[in-house]
């Protein structure tokens, strides 16, 4: 299984070329030229903004910019490959723009409507997340481009409620909205504003069904007793979090990683209680959880991460295009209630992404 949204990594550098379920978003090379300006002289993909539609030399200049920016910074625009066949079917990726990083997609006609923008930009939105969490990543769209903004939504940026007007905008034409997408904040420490949030969250995510340890309608005494046992873990410095906000600085999301009391195991972490915000379910906002904890793993050092999760919940699923395997299972171990026995799975993977490599020994 090609795992998804995942950057390949050698060593401790990572090489910012992924695959998804259907695409190889790769860097482009000279050879890409052409395609570049097919794409970009094509009049189907700027019925929004006819004016902006390439000519031979503003295409020269932007394929230019394209490549000079991956030769200074190691990233950006990629060229999207359908998998199967190795052909290409659009731009998609993210750049320098200012002290943001600029989300942009553009996909042939014939590839539209299929949710391949959508798969391509979640992909590069997280891998943004992991690797430059100091440079937010933002899309410019036009309200009216309803497809743009629905791609946008769906790689998880948000409307932040500001609007910009561009340097090649007509007079008029409308500013363009900013969608910027959220960040995952390290937390060593809950402050009583954070720790009142997170309550919330935990309980809506219990009452909508969340698998994050209890059964909906838990207490709320329960889960705050839940959180202050991560607090005593988090004060004896075995434990972090991570909080997915807004732009605004609302809590979305939220997940812990622990470092169990044996030394030996000390290169590892183990994940818990990965929740978002139930009204947000389908915008990438778990990726980019997931992506965010991996940084945090990585920053402090951390070689393996492992998770378990309950049969049945379709979470494997989602762990595993975040690159996860599973390594272990115990049939019927979780009894969710009377004559509903699930079974408790382990998952992991390795920080650089890598493949898990078995000892070999007994």
């Amino acid at each position: 299984m090609v795992l998804a949204s995942v950057a390949r990594v050698t060593a401790e550098t990572p090489t910012f070329e992924t695959e998804t379920t259907r695409l190889r978003l790769r860097r482009p090379t000279e050879v890409d030229r052409g395609f570049h300006a097919t794409v970009h002289s094509d009049p189907r993909l700027f019925a929004h903004a006819p004016h902006v539609l390439g000519t031979p030399a503003s295409n020269a200049a932007f394929f230019d910019a394209i490549l000079d920016h991956w030769s200074t910074h190691g990233f950006g625009y990629w060229v999207a490959e359908n998998r199967e066949t190795g052909m290409p079917l659009g731009w998609v990726g993210v750049q320098r723009r200012g002290e943001h990083l600029n989300l942009y997609y553009r996909f042939v006609t014939e590839a539209h409507g299929r949710g391949l923008a959508r798969e391509a930009a979640r992909a590069a939105v997280a891998l943004a997340t992991e690797w430059a969490p100091e440079h937010r990543v933002q899309a410019l769209v036009k309200d009216h481009n309803a497809a743009s903004v629905r791609t946008a939504e769906s790689a998880g940026l948000v409307r932040t409620g500001e609007q910009v007007v561009l340097s090649d905008d007509q007079p008029d034409e409308p500013p363009s909205s900013v969608f910027e997408a959220p960040s995952v904040d390290r937390v060593e420490l809950l402050d009583a504003v954070t720790r009142l949030d997170l309550l919330d969250l935990w309980t809506r995510v219990n009452d909508a069904g969340g698998a994050v340890g209890f059964l909906p309608g838990a207490p709320a005494e329960s889960v705050a007793a839940a959180i202050g046992t991560h607090e005593e873990q988090m004060a004896a410095g075995n434990a972090v979090g991570g909080a997915l906000r807004l732009p605004d600085g609302r809590l979305v999301g939220w997940a812990w990683w622990v470092r169990t009391p044996n030394p030996l195991l000390h290169h590892g972490r183990w994940l818990y209680r990965v929740m978002v915000d139930p009204d947000r379910q389908g915008r990438g906002f778990g990726r980019l959880l997931m992506a965010g904890m991996h940084r945090l793993a990585r920053e402090d050092g951390v070689e393996l991460l492992q998770l378990g999760v309950r049969s049945g919940s379709g979470a494997s699923r989602f762990y595993a295009q975040c690159g996860y395997v599973e390594v272990g299972r115990i049939p019927g171990a979780i009894r969710v209630a009377a004559g509903d026995d699930r079974d408790d799975v382990t998952m992991a993977r390795r920080v650089d992404g890598r493949p898990l490599r078995p000892h070999g020994g007994d």
